[in-house]
């Protein structure tokens, strides 16, 4: 039953008209609820959150890095996922995504890289360093920015969106060398302060305006991610019978 309802909705969301409905009615709803969860976090953890024994009020630009670099990571697998699908099954939806993640994501990977760059300087007294996980930042901002300019690069759009595609897949590597970089090579960034299995490392009074914030963040990720897609939907099939009746 589970299956079916989700070979049902992963057809129904293939269809451009069916996604432009179905995005019309969610998006209301959504970016109000986005950024009212983004401001409860972001506040919460910057002024109102308490200091840290060791770093003092420095740690707190945790609450825009950690979700910023989260945001990122997640998105470029969406993106990895949308690839491949496009790549095995020539799905037009999936080269819409490609295109309408990848802005966003890139702009998530560099406050992820900048923030931590600001952090770095009071913790390690320094800037940057080649870390590895500095390092396997930097380039999966570099994999969104080679995604955006296959995409502007070559002019048939399904010629576009397939080298998007395979960069997406290929790129996701680099996601799984993000996330365990810390645990694979000797490195100066701290482990992960969120675990799926095993107490956190940071106290509730901490970790629920985070968890918060990231959960903002997602959500404005996902607000972006279907402005940008019914756009370009709508400038792909502007030919098409139901996007005139909408005119």
């Amino acid at each position: 039953m589970v299956w079916k309802t989700l070979t049902r909705w992963y057809h129904q969301l293939g269809s451009p008209r069916y996604f432009y409905r179905f995005s019309e009615v969610l998006l209301p709803w959504l970016w109000p609820i986005a950024l009212l969860t983004t401001a409860v976090g972001l506040v919460w953890g910057l002024a109102f959150a308490p200091e840290d024994y060791q770093q003092g009020n420095s740690y707190r630009i945790i609450f825009i890095h950690v979700p910023a670099a989260g945001g990122a990571l997640l998105g470029y697998v969406a993106m990895g996922v949308a690839g491949l699908v496009n790549l095995v099954w020539r799905m037009k939806m999936a080269e819409v995504m490609i295109k309408a993640i990848a802005p966003f994501g890139a702009v998530l990977a560099a406050i992820a890289l900048i923030t931590g760059a600001i952090w770095g300087k009071p913790t390690w007294g320094t800037y940057w360093v080649w870390d590895a996980r500095l390092t396997s930042m930097l380039i999966m901002l570099f994999l969104y920015l080679g995604v955006m300019a296959l995409i502007n690069a070559i002019p048939d759009p399904r010629q576009a969106g397939r080298a998007a595609g395979l960069l997406s897949v290929v790129g996701v590597i680099n996601v799984v060398i993000v996330k365990y970089s810390v645990e694979w090579w000797q490195s100066l960034h701290q482990g992960s302060t969120i675990k799926l299995t095993g107490g956190s490392t940071m106290p509730a009074e901490m970790l629920t305006p985070l968890l918060i914030s990231m959960l903002g963040i997602y959500l404005l990720f996902a607000v972006s991610v279907l402005w940008r897609a019914r756009a370009e939907l709508l400038w792909r099939e502007r030919k098409s019978a139901w996007v005139k009746e909408l005119v």
